[in-house]
């Protein structure tokens, strides 16, 4: 059982700046969910940094929730937190290739992203990945998001309007062939 070997994990960095988190969270295991909050938590803190949580009705609502609050808020860094366990049907591939697949094009957007939705066959594996005294994803999760972070402001401010921009004025007028068409 993966519960019982040793990872490496990177050492806690620490910022000049704390950072604001936004844990994200779908609760439908709410033992599963609370132990990966307190994991989440206790690392965001250790870390200097705060935290405000926030709850959706599902896992893939978790990257739309992340999605909303980059564009309409001011946090530094996110925390995808959620567990999806094998049914009887197709749904848990959709649940969880959809969910990992839209936060890792938001971190391919330049969102700094852990992602804590635990993809699992059995409950038992979901206790062992969540509880704070295993292998404690929540607490992996928030890390994720801060390491990334921290590469983030080593290299620079996030820059705005990187890519096409819109032309000046001064470009459309010398360079309209609209006129010529005629």
């Amino acid at each position: 059982m993966a519960g019982h070997e040793t990872h490496y994990t990177l050492p806690r960095g620490s910022f000049e700046k704390p950072a604001k988190v936004l844990i994200v969270v779908a609760p439908y295991y709410r033992d599963i969910a609370d132990q990966m909050i307190a994991g989440a938590t206790a690392e965001i803190e250790a870390w200097g940094s705060k935290h405000e949580l926030i709850e959706v009705p599902g896992a893939l609502e978790v990257p739309t929730a992340i999605a909303m609050a980059s564009r309409m808020s001011n946090y530094d860094a996110y925390v995808a937190i959620g567990c999806v366990i094998r049914g009887e049907t197709t749904h848990y591939e959709t649940v969880c290739n959809d969910s990992s697949r839209a936060l890792t094009l938001l971190g391919l957007q330049g969102l700094c992203i852990g992602n804590g939705i635990l993809t699992v066959e059995t409950r038992k594996q979901a206790e062992v990945r969540a509880a704070t005294d295993d292998q404690n994803k929540g607490a992996g999760a928030a890390a994720a998001a801060l390491h990334l972070l921290a590469l983030s402001r080593k290299w620079g401010a996030p820059r705005k309007n990187v890519g096409f921009r819109p032309a000046s004025e001064e470009y459309k007028l010398a360079g309209d062939v609209s006129s010529s068409i005629d």
